[in-house]
């Protein structure tokens, strides 16, 4: 007897060793293919966004968009991948249906949209909008992390919705592949919970922030500069909006960006991180009763972070005050007096007979003409590159190296002068410098496009930067 209930324990008991070993089998086979079911997808969008024919029946674009579903209950899926965040104590399940409800839009697909939208979807965001109307360059790489060499010339918010989605195929990306201005913001904006500012130029700024407050929305704001970011959220809780603390937008000859001020690429992706953070604070409500501050970031500093407390709204500012004046949006690049896009404009400060094309400076120097070629860029960019026999003097170090030049001109000072510049922008007002100073009797011109233009139309072996 107690040999047949030993033998009957046994069998069960390897039953038992059998069939557990086959469910975890069923349970991890279902999880490879869900995981390849994923990688599929993001596949047949890879291929779908490079087929522009079938681009639109795969990612949605501009408005008018359907609402985004509410969803009460999360996934098994879902509770999957976003475990480590729902363990998290004031956050949990809420914080996650939140985001999961919660539509976002990142305006700008560069150095902070990069990263903010890469950890918004990868957060789980609901719905997450981009804004972009530029393409891939290789000179984006370096810190636009969201894309890669493969998707050079591809727009960059198409490119950045791959991304996006091969991370996180369970986030609905919508592609807006467009300049926003005042025609078309307000409808987009308002399909939206939360904005993102990631541009680079003051136009957008005052729009977005003008837009977002007339739809009353959230604005989390960006920007990154060499060594240096700052972040601010605006219009929200009594806040202040942007206008409050710049009423009025700087002189656009002092706005300087990242193509030619230069960026350490972990800067812009560190501020959009930041901004991603805070707009995912927003969704959750978490710490919704901070008061307003700005934060400064700094990465040659041993104090990298700042915090500083900002004011409320102004009761007399006048798009969120208490008698505002405007209620619709206005035409920004009017009112900037600079562009809504982030390439340097070409500068027309001289007259044409003051400047000299590349291809006509290209035969000076091959018939050998004694002249001075003077390069104006800083000795940072110097150092990257240069034309033959150029010397080397700041623009902003001009006035105190004249005898410099002087020096250059020949007994009779009579020689020439052709100044240079990285794209022919700072060339034109080094001309007006040393025609000031009546340095020679000879002519003084600038090189129309500068080193670029050399570049494209001399010499493709030439660096571009």
């Amino acid at each position: 007897m107690n040999t047949s209930n030993s033998t009957h324990s046994s069998a069960k008991s390897d039953s038992s060793t059998s069939v557990e070993p086959l469910e975890q089998r069923v349970r991890r086979l279902e999880q490879e293919k869900v995981a390849l079911e994923q990688q599929i997808e993001a596949l047949r969008l890879e291929q779908a966004l490079w087929n522009r024919s079938t681009l639109a029946a795969d990612l949605p674009k501009e408005a008018p968009l359907d609402p985004l579903p509410k969803v009460e209950k999360l996934s098994n899926l879902e509770i999957a991948r976003y475990g480590r965040q729902l363990i998290l104590p004031n956050f949990g399940i809420q914080g996650q249906m939140d985001l999961r409800n919660c539509a976002m839009l990142v305006v700008g697909a560069g150095g902070l949209g990069a990263s903010c939208a890469l950890y918004l979807g990868g957060a789980g965001v609901g719905r997450l909008g981009i804004v972009d109307h530029d393409t891939v360059d290789i000179s984006n790489l370096h810190r636009q992390i969201i894309h890669n060499e493969s998707r050079q010339g591809m727009p960059k918010a198409e490119s950045a919705a791959i991304s996006v989605r091969m991370l996180n195929p369970l986030c609905q990306v919508i592609v807006h592949n467009l300049v926003l201005d005042s025609s078309n913001a307000q409808p987009i904006i308002n399909a939206y919970d939360i904005v993102i500012d990631a541009t680079d130029n003051a136009a957008t700024r005052y729009l977005l922030n003008d837009a977002c407050v007339l739809g009353g929305k959230p604005l989390v704001s960006g920007s990154a500069l060499r060594f240096d970011g700052q972040l601010t959220t605006y219009n929200y809780r009594g806040g202040p909006c942007y206008r409050c603390l710049f009423p009025t937008p700087p002189p656009a000859e002092t706005v300087t960006n990242c193509s030619d001020g230069g960026v350490l690429g972990v800067v812009p992706g560190t501020i959009g991180c930041l901004q991603a953070l805070e707009a995912i604070k927003i969704a959750t409500r978490m710490n919704e009763h901070d008061p307003p501050t700005m934060t400064l970031f700094s990465a040659n500093s041993s104090t990298m972070f700042r915090t500083i407390k900002l004011r409320k709204r102004k009761p007399d500012c006048i798009v969120c005050g208490d008698s505002p004046t405007i209620d619709k949006l206005i035409d920004y690049v009017q009112f900037c007096g600079s562009s809504a896009t982030d390439k340097t404009p070409d500068l027309f400060l001289i007259p044409f007979q003051e400047r000299l094309t590349c291809k006509a400076y290209k035969s000076i120097y091959d018939r050998r003409t004694p002249h001075v070629l003077l390069d104006v860029r800083e000795k940072v960019q110097f150092d990257i590159c240069s034309l033959p026999s150029s010397i080397n003097i700041p623009l902003k170090n001009l006035p105190e190296h004249i005898d410099e030049i002087k020096d250059q001109l020949g007994p009779q000072q009579d020689r020439p002068v052709y100044v240079v510049c990285r794209r022919g922008n700072d060339s034109q007002p080094a001309v007006k410098i040393l025609q000031e100073y009546g340095i020679t009797r000879g002519e003084i011109k600038d090189i129309v496009g500068g080193l670029e233009k050399w570049s494209d139309q001399i010499d493709p072996d030439f660096p571009k930067y």
